[in-house]
Parts: structure tokens; C-alpha cells; sequence
């Protein structure tokens, strides 16, 4: 019976037992699908992190590539002594109170237009620059950027500036840049692989930009705004000549035509160098008798400039790598010493004589204020006058002084 009923009840027992597997199958299907899904949704947060940590870090390293790149472009040291000749042309030409967002304005701006000359300079002297050992490493050369990119870095930078400097000072600073981006792009450039004359128009590009402060401070273009234009244009031949003789095999290479080059000797080299070191010393008397400066200037750029003239000699008289290296660091000693100066003893409006006003070659139409007069009826008038500062009059060189370059004789208008 016993057996009978388990017959009976056998297909029963057997289906029972396939569906409790069934449903065990069904209950380990989900738990291991849920266990599955809760390890994907603890592992989703730590891929996503690992994602954007590289992300990031590509990110960084892609910044960190171009920024070296456009810093090694803009030869950024040159660049920022650009900067700081035209900032001290700015305060020049500024009166006793220093505009110090005009003069933000107009460090930021010429910096921009000096990293784009400095950037089209390289675009154009890439296979020179592939030929020498101390730019073959530069972006363009070894290919870290190519050509396009740093001419549209270079156009960018370029128009930026120019257009900041319109905006922000005045047409005249910002024709001046402009002037100076051609003249250092167009001319100086080419003119390298050309003729030695490259030199002198390379000292004339690097006399613009205080020209460029000044002109942005007070809207014009005086004798007075003259003196650190031609210390830089002066300074300039020493200090390239030197580093001209101390790499003539490498610019020999790069196939620059330096005037070092025909001069096996060195001799006409080292006499250019000297020549212009000796053109130094008038400025500190000019900057005290045109009223720029206060009378303890001239005893200060006196010495500074017979120390790098002393410098030229020494070179000019035993022509070795050595005498050279000499100068080029007296070079690099005097400008800065030069123009700290010109600010420490400059003067101010009301520190400096009233004569006759220096003579403006070059006026800006916002550096012109209109004030109101009345005339004799009582009547109202308007005349539009400069805000330059009334300065001395230029030497007189065919005055009674003893030596042309020393201070002449004050003349008093009746």
C-alpha cells in the first residue's frame, strides 16, 4: 500500500521536486545577478575617477606642452625687457602722477606685440635656427608646434596687442607697435641673411619701444622723449656686437650674414663697440639740461658708461672670447642700472623750470584737453592745449659751452 501510494503520487512527487529546483535556479539567477550589479555599481565610481584623473592629467600635460611652447616663442625674457623700456618711456613721459592702469594697459600691450615680432622672427628662421646648436632645440625645429599654429599664435597675439593699445592709450603707441612688429618681422628679419646692415636696423627696432611709453602717457613725441631711445639704440651695437663675436661660427652655420663674420680679426668688430659705448656718455648731461633729470644723474650714468666703455676697450685691445664675454655682461649690467636712474631722478611737473615747451614733432589727437579762457570782453573762448610738462630747451651746441655735451646756458625769454 505504502509502496502503491508512492507510485501513485510519484509523478506528483517528481514535478514537485522540478519545480522547487526551478524556482532554487531562478533565486540563484537573481542574487548572483544582483551581487553582479552591485559590484559593477561599486567598481562604476572608481573607473569614472580613474577616467577623469587621465583626463585631467592629459589635460594639464597638453596645457604645460603649449604654454612652454608659446613662452619659448615669444622668447619671453627678450619680450619683458621690451616691456620694461616702454614702461619706463611711460613713466617719462607720464606728469608727477603715474596712471598705473594706463601703464598696465600699456606693459600688457606691448608685451603682445613683442611676443608676436619674437614668434614670426622663428617662423621665418626656422631652417637657420635647425642649423644652430643653441636654437635647435626651440619649438619650430623640433617640431614640438608646427608652422599654421604659431603663425596663428603670432597673428592673435599680434592684432590683440595692437588693438589694445589703440583702445587703451592711443593711435600713436599703437601705430608705433605696429610700426615696430613690421620693421623687426619684415625688414630686420630677412635683412639677417642679407647684409650686415641688419644690426643697425635691429638697434633702431629695439629704440622704439620706450618711444612707445612715452607716446602712451602723454600723447606725443618731443626731443625730451628722445634720450632713452637713443641710450638703447647706442647700447644695442656693444652688446650685439660682443654676442656676434662670441657665436660667429654658430651664426656662420645658421647662415646669418653678422658683420663679425668678415671680420677675421675682430678689430672693426670690437671699434663698433666701442664707438657706440663712447656715444653714451652725453645722455646723462642731456637728460639734466632738457629737465628729465635731476643734476646727480649725470655723475651716475657718467660712471656707468665709462665702466662699459672701459669694458669696450679692453675688448677692442686683446680680442678673445674671454674680453668679449666681459662686455656682454657690462651690457647686461648697464641698461637696467640706466633706466633706474632716469626714475629715481627724474623730475616732476613742478620740480622742473618753466620755459619754453620742447618741441613736439609727432601730437596725438587724445593727448590734446580743451580748457576755457576768457578773453578781454569777458567773452568765453575755447583753445585746446597740450598735457605735456613744460621742459628746457634742447642744448644749444653753438653756445658758449666749453664742450658741446656739457649743459649750456639757460635763456630767459623777455
Amino acid at each position: 500500500m505504502r509502496l502503491k501510494l508512492r507510485k501513485e503520487f510519484f509523478p506528483f512527487y517528481s514535478k514537485s521536486k522540478l519545480i522547487n529546483h526551478n524556482t532554487n535556479h531562478n533565486y540563484l539567477t537573481r542574487h548572483y545577478r544582483q551581487l553582479h550589479s552591485s559590484a559593477a555599481d561599486l567598481s562604476a565610481p572608481a573607473t569614472a575617477t580613474a577616467t577623469a584623473t587621465k583626463t585631467t592629467t592629459d589635460l594639464v600635460s597638453l596645457t604645460r606642452h603649449y604654454a612652454t611652447c608659446y613662452w619659448q616663442l615669444s622668447k619671453a625674457r627678450l619680450s619683458m625687457l621690451v616691456v620694461a623700456t616702454s614702461g619706463t618711456g611711460f613713466v617719462l613721459g607720464s606728469t608727477s602722477a603715474v596712471d598705473l592702469s594706463a601703464l598696465s594697459w600699456t606693459c600688457m600691450g606691448t608685451m603682445m606685440v613683442a611676443a608676436s615680432a619674437n614668434s614670426l622672427n622663428q617662423v621665418f628662421e626656422v631652417k637657420n635656427d635647425a642649423k644652430m646648436k643653441r636654437t635647435s632645440r626651440r619649438p619650430l625645429p623640433s617640431g614640438r608646434i608646427s608652422i599654421p599654429h604659431a603663425v596663428g599664435w603670432a597673428s592673435s597675439v599680434g592684432l590683440g596687442g595692437t588693438a589694445l593699445l589703440a583702445t587703451q592709450a592711443n593711435l600713436l603707441a599703437a601705430g608705433l607697435a605696429a610700426s615696430n612688429l613690421v620693421l623687426y618681422a619684415f625688414v630686420y628679419t630677412p635683412l639677417k641673411q642679407i647684409h650686415p646692415v641688419n644690426t643697425w636696423v635691429g638697434a633702431v627696432v629695439g629704440a622704439i619701444p620706450p618711444l612707445l611709453g612715452w607716446a602712451a602717457a602723454s600723447g606725443d613725441i618731443c626731443l625730451n622723449a628722445m634720450i632713452l631711445p637713443a641710450a638703447l639704440y647706442f647700447w644695442q651695437l656693444p652688446h650685439f656686437m660682443a654676442l656676434a663675436y662670441m657665436c660667429r661660427d654658430d651664426y656662420a652655420a645658421g647662415g646669418f650674414k653678422m658683420y663679425s663674420l668678415a671680420d677675421e680679426s675682430g678689430r672693426r668688430t670690437a671699434l663698433v663697440a666701442l664707438r657706440n659705448s663712447i656715444y653714451l656718455i652725453p645722455l646723462g648731461f642731456l637728460t639734466y639740461d632738457w629737465g628729465v633729470t635731476s643734476e646727480w644723474f649725470c655723475l651716475e650714468s657718467t660712471a656707468l658708461t665709462l665702466a662699459i666703455s672701459a669694458a669696450a676697450f679692453s675688448f677692442y685691445r686683446d680680442r678673445t672670447r674671454e674680453k668679449a664675454r666681459r662686455m656682454f655682461h657690462a651690457s647686461l649690467l648697464y641698461l637696467p642700472v640706466f633706466m633706474s636712474g632716469l626714475l629715481i631722478h627724474r623730475r616732476s611737473d613742478n620740480q622742473q623750470p618753466l620755459e619754453d615747451n620742447a618741441t613736439s614733432f609727432v601730437k596725438s589727437s587724445s593727448s590734446a584737453e580743451t580748457i576755457e579762457l576768457e578773453d578781454e570782453n569777458g567773452n568765453q573762448k575755447m583753445e585746446r592745449q597740450s598735457n605735456r610738462r613744460q621742459a628746457r630747451p634742447p642744448v644749444a651746441y653753438a653756445s658758449a659751452a666749453p664742450f658741446p655735451f656739457l649743459p649750456a646756458p639757460s635763456y630767459n625769454v623777455p
